[in-house]
C-alpha cells in the first residue's frame, strides 16, 4: 500500500490519461485538463488550506492516545488529517475526468473505482481515519461537479452548437 499511496507512482497513469483525453477530445482537451487542474487545486486547498487547520484533528499515527497502536508505514505525514487531500484531489480528478470525456471515452468509470483505492489506501498506511476520506471524497465530489458546471456554462458560451 506504500506505492499506491504514493503520489508519483500514479504519473503514468496521469500521463496516460493526458494522451487518451487528447487523442479523443482534440479542441476541447485543453479545457478539459484545465478543468481537472482546477477542480484538484481547488479541492486541496479547501481540504488544506481551510479544514486542516480548522479542525485540527491529530492524524492516527499522531494521536496520543492510539501511541503505539497505530501500524504506520511510511511516515506520518503533517500533524493534522481532517479531511484527507488525498482522497478530495482524486475525486474531483476522477469525477470531472469522467463526466467530461465518457461521451467519447468509454470505460472511464474505473477513475472512480482507482480513486476509492487511493483513497482507502491513506486508511491502510495509518494516516487517515475512515471518516477523513469520506469528507474528502465528498468535497473532492462536490468541488468536481462545481468546476464541471463551471466547464459546461463555458462551453455554452464559446462553443456553441
Amino acid at each position: 500500500m506504500f506505492w499506491v499511496t504514493f503520489k508519483f507512482t500514479w504519473i503514468p497513469m496521469y500521463l496516460a490519461l493526458l494522451i487518451i483525453t487528447i487523442k479523443a477530445e482534440k479542441k476541447r482537451a485543453i479545457a478539459i485538463v484545465v478543468t481537472v487542474l482546477v477542480a484538484v487545486i481547488l479541492s486541496d486547498k479547501v481540504v488544506s488550506g481551510i479544514m486542516k487547520p480548522y479542525f485540527e484533528r491529530f492524524r492516527p499515527c499522531h494521536e496520543p492516545l492510539l501511541a503505539g497502536l497505530v501500524h504506520n508505514v511510511g511516515g506520518c505525514g503533517a500533524l493534522y488529517g481532517f479531511a484527507s487531500a488525498h482522497a478530495a484531489t482524486s475525486f474531483s480528478l476522477a469525477i470531472v475526468w469522467f463526466q467530461l470525456t465518457k461521451d467519447k471515452i468509454s470505460n472511464m468509470g474505473w477513475l472512480l473505482a482507482w480513486a476509492a483505492f487511493y483513497s482507502y489506501s491513506r486508511v491502510y498506511v495509518g494516516v487517515h481515519y475512515p471518516g477523513d476520506i469520506f469528507v474528502g471524497a465528498l468535497v473532492g465530489l462536490l468541488t468536481g461537479w462545481i468546476c464541471i458546471q463551471l466547464y459546461l456554462i463555458f462551453l455554452k458560451k464559446y462553443y456553441p452548437n
